[in-house]
């Protein structure tokens, strides 16, 4: 059991952070004793556990009585190196002057800014940042473009867990991966344009024959496209004007049979647009004229049919529903009224978002919000692979966009070559497979077809995800098992120092993927972030399961 000492004004963001770092805790209190006594910040505290763990970005009174030298004023923003990770620092870091530990160090300076102390029976850790503070600007604020690639939030849980570890204490932990599986995988369509027919001389036309003329030209000669995908724009091109008099197959039309032949049986979620010719709303006022669309959901209605007779799942592609809950309402019943289904998803058209967006989404009735991502790179924004409830919601769900396809090959984004963009991508589920959690990809609904012809980057994906022990979900399943996890409760039925009783229950009867109950061995302070497959033991829990987890010196 953890002991938690944080500002009042930090709770929230601790509850949250333990929903993600799921282990046994509690905020302290006088009347126990814990193995493990986590604080953060200014907080006083008895160091009497086994293992004390001090975050502050500041030097603090504990400093002070423990006579701790710092180095330089605090630092806003920076890079710390931990066993060859990068992890990005957005609030006040502070370095140890006279502390030569190279466990957790600086960028550029090198300088020490976490260091251990043993004694005969206790261990202090002190870590020069603010934890806390940290979770609250990642779901909140969410990381810079720069550091997109960067699975942050991951990162600190992972230095916390080898912190613990490696000072001799036994963990156990529900981690986000389902048993049987590496990650969960999430393959999501956003349809824009599902008609090419549609478009008669607007930018979405012209920007196509552009694209599929000059742009395919360009994009030869830089070696990010083949003569034969040249060849296939051109003559769309050249068919065009017959598409547009019904006597050619419009080649933008059939995207539901394009990835469900694709996709083979792999359930994937489509968010649809609910009414044309709507731009929205910014806060200041209308939404660009251009993220109007020309169709409405009702006019696929048998494509939606289609997809959900296929397993599939149909969310809304929101309009103004992240910023009016009363629009957002109508936006959802459009989208129930045409499925059936009672509980629907949410994607912002163009990714629109702000802070207040997840309680406004969540007074309008969604089920759950996947818009949370970058529309010019790939990565973390808020720097997690896991469901989250982003702090202004009471029960909303978001689960984080990762990979989208305009951002890797749009000319005015990553502008990337298939080839580069399958290095990218490998990165992405190299970090899933390390972390668990979701990888939660968009691929448009025309971007299988000219002038975009992105489908074999896509393919490769799906194979090299199922290489790499994925469960694939659709949206709404991986909302659903992560509600599973975060109903899963540790229940101590006794608290003896150096045993932890654990009993977790959940349903078993919703036909989704077990949890897994995971208990870390303890390991030595020379051991800390070299974890292996040795260094734990998975369950598999189906409907409860307890255990007795000892936390025992490994020296």
């Amino acid at each position: 059991m953890i002991g938690v000492i944080a500002d009042p004004a930090e709770h929230d963001v601790a509850r949250e952070f333990f929903e993600l770092f799921k282990t046994p805790w509690e905020f302290c209190r006088k009347d126990r004793q814990y193995d493990v006594l986590l604080c953060a910040g200014e907080g006083q505290f008895d160091a009497s556990a086994k293992v004390a763990l001090v975050y502050a970005g500041r030097e603090t009174h504990f400093d002070v009585h423990q006579r701790i030298q710092t180095g330089r004023q605090p630092r806003h923003g920076s890079v710390l190196c931990y066993q060859g990770n990068r992890i990005p620092i957005y609030g006040d870091t502070i370095t140890f002057s006279e502390k030569e530990s190279s466990l957790l160090t600086e960028e550029g300076s090198s300088e020490c800014a976490a260091f251990l102390e043993e004694s005969s029976d206790k261990v202090l850790a002190r870590i020069g940042y603010d934890l806390f503070a940290e979770v609250r600007s990642l779901l909140t604020v969410g990381q810079p473009a720069a550091n997109a690639i960067l699975p942050a939030l991951e990162l600190h849980i992972a230095f916390l867990r080898d912190l613990i570890t490696g000072s001799g204490v036994s963990l156990v932990e529900i981690p986000p991966m389902p048993h049987g599986y590496q990650f969960l995988a999430c393959l999501t369509h956003d349809v824009d344009h599902p008609s090419i027919r549609q478009h008669k001389c607007d930018h979405t036309m012209l920007g196509f024959l552009y694209r599929a003329v000059f742009g395919s030209l360009r994009r030869l000669c830089r070696g990010q496209m083949s003569v034969l995908d040249l060849f296939r724009n051109w003559v769309a091109a050249l068919k065009l004007p017959f598409v547009h008099l019904g006597l050619a197959k419009d080649f933008w039309g059939e995207f539901a049979d394009r990835y469900l032949e694709l996709e083979k049986g792999l359930r994937s979620t489509f968010f649809v647009i609910p009414f044309k010719n709507r731009p929205g709303s910014n806060p200041d006022g209308p939404a660009p004229s251009l993220r109007a669309t020309r169709y409405r959901a009702q006019d696929i209605a048998d494509t939606i049919r289609k997809l959900t007779n296929a397993g599939c799942e149909v969310g809304l592609h929101g309009i103004d529903v992240w910023l009016d809950s009363s629009k957002g309402h109508e936006e959802l019943a459009e989208i129930r009224r045409l499925t059936g289904a009672s509980e629907i998803g949410v994607r912002m058209h163009w990714l629109y978002y702000n802070q207040q967006s997840a309680a406004t989404v969540e007074a309008a009735g969604a089920a759950y919000d996947s818009t949370i991502g970058y529309n010019e790179t790939v990565g973390y924004r808020a720097g997690t692979t896991q469901v989250y409830i982003p702090l202004e919601a009471r029960q909303l769900l978001e689960l984080p966009l990762q990979v989208m396809d305009t951002a890797l090959f749009y000319p005015s984004y990553l502008n990337l070559t298939p080839h580069r963009a399958r290095v990218l991508l490998g990165r992405v589920v190299e970090n899933a497979v390390r972390y668990g959690g979701t990888l939660t990809i968009n691929w448009h609904d025309r971007s299988l077809v000219p002038e975009r012809l992105w489908g074999g980057c896509y393919r490769d994906l799906i194979q090299e995800m199922k290489r790499q022990g994925a469960w694939f979900s659709t949206a709404g399943q991986a909302i659903s098992w992560f509600r599973k996890r975060r109903s899963a409760a540790f229940v101590t039925d006794s608290m003896e120092l150096g045993a932890v009783r654990a009993k977790v229950t959940v349903d078993h009867r919703d036909h989704l993927p077990s949890l897994r109950l995971r208990i870390h061995k303890s390991r030595n302070p020379s051991e800390i972030g070299y974890c292996s497959s040795d260094d734990y033991v998975d369950r598999a829990v189906d409907e409860s399961i307890e255990t007795r987890v000892p936390s025992g010196a490994a020296r």
